[in-house]
């Protein structure tokens, strides 16, 4: 059954522009409804919203002052309180988004969007430290904002760590102008007008991420890659995942990343085994994929050293 009430989720680390990006929004003609928004606010930072403007807009709020105080009781106190048309939460960075996730919700409220704003110039720092946190906000995220972009370099490699925890996403990038475009145009280590697209085992993960994201760059091309093989229980005899494994430069865990793929000497693969893959790229809707994704259909498949190394995406 669909929420009657919607439920926004605001992720980010502290001073990483949620606020601002609230009060923006909040402001929007697309965004007014006819009846009330309740917005939870879960941490005090340097910028702070004007109590008598929000209500302009049809937005109350209510301010949580430490994690044991959102309780799913809570929740329901507000629910009763203010019969809320919509409800907003900016959530504690420090707090782990999992925990709210697991909360059972009043009736009729259900998250409709995750939203992650990120301050570029502070976020190697943060995920130095706070790997894990940072996982949870983008994880499911339907828009991941990274702002105060000064340095253009270490871009292209957030994006695709983000992709990789979060495919869905759409990530964007703001300097002090707006929108930053057109930064990652062709933005590929290899020949993509090659008759066989080779894919150098440094480029794994930018080719991984590029082939979900631009399917008509490689729809009908053929690639080549080493890989290992993986035959998950679920999948026909002659089908197998050839992949590697990856550490996102924000996940403290490895994930294997690879696509499925078709050959009639896929039995006679033994799982675990390293080989160089030929195939050509279509794509289709596959159950692994809960949508559509690439499918490679191998024209040749051959032994091949391991790779030891992880898959970086920066």
């Amino acid at each position: 059954m669909e929420p009657s009430v919607m439920v926004y989720l605001m992720t980010g680390f502290l001073d990483s522009g949620k606020t601002q990006f609230l009060k923006f929004t909040l402001q929007q003609d697309y965004f007014q409804i006819d009846g009330k928004t309740l917005l939870i606010l879960c941490e005090e930072g340097e910028e702070e919203y004007n109590p008598m403007e929000m209500l302009r807009y049809g937005v109350v709020m209510e301010t949580v002052e430490d994690q044991d105080g959102l309780t799913e009781e809570y929740l329901e106190e507000m629910n009763r309180k203010h019969e809320p048309d919509r409800v907003v939460i900016e959530y504690n960075g420090m707090w782990k988004v999992s925990d709210f996730e697991a909360m059972k919700l009043p009736e009729g409220w259900g998250i409709e969007q995750k939203l992650t704003t990120v301050d570029a110039s502070t976020f190697q720092m943060y995920l130095t430290n706070l790997k894990p946190l940072f996982v949870e906000m983008v994880r499911g995220a339907e828009l991941v904002l990274f702002n105060r972009c000064m340095d253009l370099k270490p871009l292209p490699g957030y994006r695709r760590s983000v992709k990789v925890v979060s495919p869905q996403a759409e990530v964007i990038f703001e300097d002090e102008n707006g929108e930053i475009e057109n930064i990652f145009e062709d933005d590929v280590p290899y020949d993509l007008k090659a008759p066989v697209i080779k894919i150098a085992r440094e480029d794994y993960g930018i080719w991984y991420v590029d082939m979900m994201e631009n399917p008509d760059r490689y729809r009908g091309k053929t690639v080549e890659f080493t890989a290992k093989v993986l035959k998950p229980r679920a999948f026909p005899s002659k089908v197998f995942l050839p992949g590697r494994m990856a550490m996102t430069c924000c996940a403290d865990d490895t994930t294997f990343l690879g696509y499925v793929c078709r050959s009639a000497y896929a039995p006679k693969l033994k799982p675990g085994q390293w080989v160089t893959v030929r195939a050509k790229v279509r794509y289709a809707n596959v159950s692994v994929y809960r949508g559509e994704g690439p499918v490679l259909e191998a024209e040749t498949i051959t032994p091949a050293e391991p790779i030891d190394e992880l898959v970086y995406f920066n």
